[in-house]
This record gives structure tokens, C-alpha cells and sequence, in this order.
């Protein structure tokens, strides 16, 4: 089993900055590829960004394509993900997540999920 905790959501103004921490127990992190995903109210779960086990690889939809950036600390056992330029739109509950496979851009290739940080971007 992992354990995910995720951390620094919160309530910012459109164009403002937040960076999102997920601090990973239970097993190796570097065995791990990690995910974010957010989920708004009413809609579906969807990603945000993910990186493989070295970081080599990421992946990031057009609605978050230079406004976000995922990285990791494997020394940390810790994932981030920096938000810049912040809409209304990427109001939702953030997700950190790990996949044992070592990398998918999709939900179904995670394994162990956070509880969620809310992340809140006012106009």
C-alpha cells in the first residue's frame, strides 16, 4: 500500500499562482509514476499532469499546457504541482496519485490516490 497526502489548495484570485504537494509513505517513491487529477463539481475526474519514475516523461492536457507544471523529489518521496495563470475553470478538488506501472496519463493506470485538496480560483 501507498499513502498519498495532498497539501496547499486553497482560495486564490483568477491569474494567481498555487503550488500543490503530495508526500508519499508505504513503499519506494521512485517506483512509482505520479499523477494529478481534478475532479469539479458535477463533472468527471479528469488529468492534469503526470511523470514518470525519473521525471523524463510528462504529460499535460491543452487546458493546463503552460500554465502548469508537474515535477518530483524522489529524495523527498514528494510530487508537486506548480499552477500559474489561474482560472475560474481549474476550480475543482485536486488528486495526487501513484501507478506502480511507471507511467499513464490516464486514470485507469493509478493505483493508490490522495484524499484531494480543493483548489478554489475566484474571478
Amino acid at each position: 500500500q501507498v499513502q498519498l497526502v495532498e497539501s496547499g489548495g486553497g482560495l486564490v484570485q483568477a491569474g494567481g499562482s498555487l503550488r500543490l504537494s503530495c508526500a508519499a509513505s508505504g513503499r519506494t517513491f521512485s517506483d512509482y509514476g505520479m499523477g494529478w487529477f481534478r475532479q469539479a463539481t458535477g463533472k468527471e475526474r479528469v488529468t492534469v499532469a503526470t511523470i514518470s519514475r525519473s521525471g523524463g516523461n510528462r504529460y499535460y492536457p491543452d487546458s493546463v499546457k503552460g500554465r502548469f507544471t508537474i515535477s518530483r523529489d524522489n529524495a523527498k518521496n514528494t510530487v508537486y504541482l506548480q499552477m500559474n495563470s489561474l482560472k475560474p475553470d481549474d476550480t475543482a478538488v485536486y488528486y495526487c496519485a501513484a501507478s506502480y506501472s511507471g507511467w499513464s496519463s490516464r486514470i485507469s493506470g493509478y493505483d493508490y490516490w490522495g484524499q484531494g485538496t480543493q483548489v478554489t480560483v475566484s474571478s
